[in-house]
């Protein structure tokens, strides 16, 4: 634990020292409610970026362990970013408000869940694509495989390589 919050703290820092430049965080998307919410509203934190389901095998395990995560390290400036995603087999049916109703309900669901999107191939939402991209830069070949889910902070490989390394032992993150 303590390895963690050391690392968020150093991406932390080095994020707010980092000039603006278009990135994820200047992206606009809709939330659940469907409010337009700007992502620059979470620069400075580390923020993990997950596609979601709620018929998914393992939903009940993942949002307890996101949860779980977001009430742990988000007084550190960590936030979980939750976007419903029904492009794999069909797990998230659902519209957006009974999305946020069911997760909010039955897993007390404390960070922002958003519209329900497409992540992969024609319509895929472009905050998504932009981070696909920045996973595919071949100076980035340390970084997971996983293109669905994605820790966002800043640049710094030092820190990155070493969230990534905690982030591969946390093998629920990997769905």
């Amino acid at each position: 634990m303590g390895t963690i919050l050391r690392a968020l703290t150093l991406l932390t820092l080095s994020c707010l020292a980092e000039a603006k430049q278009k990135d994820f965080y200047s992206f606009k998307v809709v939330n659940s409610r469907g409010r337009l919410v700007s992502l620059e509203k979470y620069r400075g934190s580390v923020s993990l970026v997950v596609n979601v389901a709620s018929e998914c095998g393992y939903t009940d395990e993942h949002y307890k362990d996101l949860q779980q995560l977001q009430k742990d390290f988000g007084p550190f400036h960590f936030n979980v970013l939750a976007f419903p995603c029904n492009q794999f087999g069909q797990q998230e049916p659902g519209s957006d408000k009974e999305i946020d109703s069911f997760v909010r309900r039955v897993y007390g669901v404390s960070f922002p869940i958003f519209s329900k999107i497409a992540v992969v191939g024609i319509g895929a939402n472009n905050a998504y694509k932009y981070l696909v991209g920045e996973w595919n830069r071949p100076d980035d070949r340390e970084l997971p495989a996983n293109k669905n889910n994605m820790l966002c902070g800043c640049s710094h490989k030092n820190v990155i390589s070493e969230l990534f390394c905690l982030w591969k032992t946390l093998s629920f993150l990997m769905f």
